[in-house]
Order: C-alpha cells, then structure tokens, then sequence
C-alpha cells in the first residue's frame, strides 16, 4: 500500500520513455493500417466470379486480314476478395492477342490463365474456351459489278427495255479467298410485274455474311426503263418541203418513202402518219443532186426511230416557162379633123 501511495517521481517518468521504443508512432501507424488491410482485405471471403472478357487483336498487318468469324469474347473465371471480385464488370478485363508477326494462313492462339490480365489480389482460374483460332489471308480490293435481279413481265404490250445500276460496279477490299470466288454483286428480286412507266427504286444487294461484314448492309439505285412495244412500219407519200424551190424549180421526186419504228399504239391508231415527219433536202454540192433529211416531229406516245428512207436522194429541175400568145396587129385609122 505504501507503494501505490508513492507519488511518481520524474526519474519515473524518464524510465517509462526510455521503456517505450523510440519508433512507436510509425509502429502505430503500420499497426492501423495492417488491422485495416486486414478487414477489407485479409479478412473479406474469397469468391469466384465468370466474367465475359473482350478479346482484342493488335498490331495485325497491313496487308492481312482476318477471314474467319473468331470467339469475340471468351469466359474467364476469377478468384478473390468479395469486395474486389464483385466490382469487376465487363470490358475491365481484356484479352489482347498480338498478331505482329502473323503470316497468311491458320494461327491458333492459346488463352492461358497468366494471359488474363487481373488487378492485384485476383488470380485467373480457367478460360473458356482455352484457344482462340485465326485464318489469316491477303488483303486485296476488287471492282465488282452490279447485276439487277428481275422477275414478273410488264403490262400488256410494255417491256424492259433496259436497267441502269448507280452505280454500276463497288470496289470492295477484303479477304483474297472470299473476293475471288467473286465476279459480281446481285441485287435482291425486283418485281416489274404490270408496270407500264420508267421507274426508279432503292434495292439492296444480296450479300452473304462474309460480305456484308466488309461492307454491311448496302442498297443501290435501279433505273426501270420500261416503254410501250414498238412496231416497223413503211409509210410512204412523205411530201418534201420546198420552201426555197419555188419559182422555176421543182423536186424530183416530191414524195419519199421512210420505214421507222413507233410505238404500237400511235401505229396502230394514227391514220396520218406522214404528219409525224418533216422532210427537207439539202443540197451539198450545188450540183442539182440533193439530200433528203427526215425528222420526226414530237409526240406523246413515245420516241420514233428513223429505219429506212427511199430514196436518200432526189434532184431538183428547171422547168421552162412558156412564152406568152402573141396579140394580133391592130390598124389604126387616123381621125380626121
């Protein structure tokens, strides 16, 4: 008792410091921070997680390609703290494959676990799947045409006279053994069942996969001509205009005879067909030989095609003029004054 009645002297308090370690407040703070790793760290469950890792190809040639449709992503099983493990989300991971040195062919490329890159305090423990297939081949570019694809026939006395494609050919760069198989592009089925007019539609190409992953999903512009049929017909008494051969001069002959391709309809219905051409003539060397020009002339039923004129060249003469009747000699009798 007579101890704990003593009051503590300085020589005490000396001692107690030299008692206690010189390095006590950096020895406090590694046990503060030992006992707080150890809480989140140390201390949380282990879990495991399947995550969906991004596969990422770099520095892949400039002149290859990769042809085959390869695993995009694969399945990685991590391992580690609960509070690490559940923060990963997908796209925090990712598997790169390094094509530098790759050559045109198969490469298979295996997916071992130190591959995965995992922050610290996780460990891979499988991959899924383990290996990751590549075919490689030349890149090349090649100009492919563009073929419509018809079905169906016009309305009743319509046809196609042609399609025009815009445009009419694709350059397309990809894979040498996918474009060489490759002579031109097809466009989807176009209907032209009963159209009777030019048309212009959208249509898309019909691809495959492999080609719709080099340029995805394209259309193109078709340009329907559709017009009326047409039929030959020979008209003949086609009077030569001659405006400037008046006078003393007249055409020999005055009619031609001209075979041209209408539309059936303005054949069939037109009785005056002479009057859907102008014939003129020209004379080229000033030697009476002169020739014939036909134009035909607008119209609502549709182009006229010149086939064929009879003849192509025709002369030109002078026609005498009559001398006038001589009046008969009249006597005159002097008037008498």
């Amino acid at each position: 008792m007579s101890l704990l009645k003593k009051p503590l002297q300085v020589s005490d308090l000396k001692n107690l410091q030299d008692m206690w370690p010189k390095d006590w407040t950096l020895r406090f703070i590694s046990l503060a921070l030992a006992v707080v790793l150890w809480y989140f760290v140390g201390g949380d469950d282990t879990v495991d997680k399947n995550v969906l890792v991004p596969v990422e190809v770099i520095n892949l040639p400039r002149d290859l390609v990769i042809s085959n449709q390869f695993k995009r992503e694969i399945e990685v099983t991590i391992s580690g703290p609960r509070s690490l493990v559940l923060k990963i989300e997908k796209g925090d991971i990712t598997r790169q494959v390094d094509l530098a040195h790759a050559v045109p062919g198969t490469m298979v490329i295996n997916n071992e676990n130190h591959l995965i890159p995992v922050p610290r305090g996780m460990k891979v423990l499988r991959t899924q799947p383990d290996s990751i297939i590549f075919s490689l081949d030349k890149l090349i570019q090649k100009q492919l045409s563009v073929k419509p694809v018809t079905k169906g026939v016009p309305a009743s006395h319509y046809v196609l006279q042609h399609i025009v494609m815009k445009p009419e050919a694709i350059s397309i760069t990809g894979p040498q053994a996918v474009l060489a198989q490759l002579d031109a592009l097809q466009t989807k089925v176009i209907d032209i069942s009963g159209m009777n007019q030019p048309t212009q539609l959208q249509i898309p190409l019909d691809l495959n996969p492999g080609l719709i992953d080099l340029i995805g999903e394209t259309s193109v512009t078709a340009d329907l001509v559709i017009v009326e049929e047409t039929m030959e017909k020979r008209i003949s008494g086609l009077p030569i205009e001659m405006n400037s051969y008046g006078g003393s001069r007249r055409i020999n002959p005055s009619t031609v005879t001209v075979t041209a391709i209408l539309p059936r309809s303005l054949a069939r219905e037109n009785n005056d067909l002479p009057s859907l051409f102008k014939v003129t003539v020209v004379d080229e060397n000033e030697e009476g030989q002169m020739a014939v020009r036909v134009v035909p002339l607008e119209n609502n039923s549709g182009p006229i095609r010149i086939v064929k004129v009879e003849p192509l060249v025709v002369t030109y003469v002078e026609e005498k003029s009559e001398p006038l009747p001589s009046l008969p000699e009249i006597n005159t009798i002097p008037r008498k004054e």
